[in-house]
């Protein structure tokens, strides 16, 4: 992203809780908005100015009428700013048990892991900083052996960090899917930015794409309500004695995510979490 105009859309939220604001940024993902901020009692989303409809986003705002929470909304113009200046003042390399790098194109001369991972971060769809795309990756290299050869779905791959983790651990085939066509060609590029362009296929859609094929591991970093909404989806897609991992969701949720996903024939396996973020393991049964 070059200097261009941004309108910056609040969205007060009451109750206010991040889940809440988790479930509205879900509602209005469809909308070509490129970044989302969080900040108590607010959704903060930023569009191009020449991208934004009031009355597209109305619509979408006015549907959510029975989840509990009111909403409130007003939009500003931005002065330009020169978003990739912002992301090299603010993007850090993250380092993975000693174990993987995520780092953005400028940084350089790094330390190299055994995996080295290289993004082009767009503000919308993830760097790894937080702490659930830092637990599924924290998964994949503890389930190494689980991982080569297999077939990899990466659910709301962003930037693709996990997908291209999973094909440098030796994947034999990974697609991701995101709902937001900028993410998804986000994730392409990034995947041929790190060689694995190949391996890795990148889709815009949602979970109703699934049924165009069978995996042996599945990852879904998302939110709560979509990951119950599509257990059964996932369920059904992964092959037998394959393995789900889960996260962005809070611990108090586990309970829920379990017994949703053993009504569909998942077994619990192990959890992680980091700041009351949780990563489930679930694995589907042999029968």
């Amino acid at each position: 992203m070059n200097s261009q105009e941004y309108i910056e859309v609040t969205v007060k939220i009451l109750p206010f809780s991040e889940e809440n604001a988790e479930i509205v940024m879900a509602e209005i993902s469809d909308l070509p908005f490129e970044s989302f901020s969080i900040e108590d009692p607010y959704l903060k989303c930023y569009i191009q100015k020449e991208e934004y409809d009031a009355q597209d986003l109305k619509v979408v705002l006015s549907g959510i009428d029975d989840m509990g929470f009111t909403l409130e909304h007003s939009a500003n113009l931005m002065p330009a700013v020169n978003w990739n200046a912002l992301w090299e003042s603010q993007f850090t390399p993250i380092v993975v048990d000693g174990k993987c790098t995520i780092k953005a194109t400028f940084h350089k001369d790094l330390k190299r892991t055994r995996f080295n991972i290289t993004i082009d971060p767009k503000m919308a769809f993830g760097t790894g900083h937080h702490q659930t795309t830092f637990m599924m990756c924290r998964a994949l290299l503890e389930n190494e052996s689980e991982i080569k050869g297999k077939v990899v779905m990466d659910m709301g791959c962003g930037t693709a960090i996990l997908a291209i983790l999973a094909a440098k651990m030796g994947a034999a085939k990974v697609y991701g899917i995101d709902i937001d066509a900028v993410a998804a060609i986000s994730a392409y590029d990034n995947a041929r930015m790190n060689k694995v362009g190949k391996i890795v296929e990148t889709w815009c859609g949602d979970a109703s794409l699934l049924q165009m094929g069978s995996y042996d591991v599945m990852l879904a970093n998302i939110n709560r309500n979509i990951l119950i909404q599509d257990m059964h989806t996932y369920a059904r897609s992964l092959r037998r004695n394959g393995l789900l991992f889960v996260s962005g969701f809070y611990l108090e949720d586990m309970p829920m995510l379990i017994g949703t996903a053993a009504g569909n024939g998942l077994e619990y396996v192990s959890h992680d979490t980091i700041d009351n973020w949780c990563c489930i393991k679930f694995r589907k049964k042999r029968e």
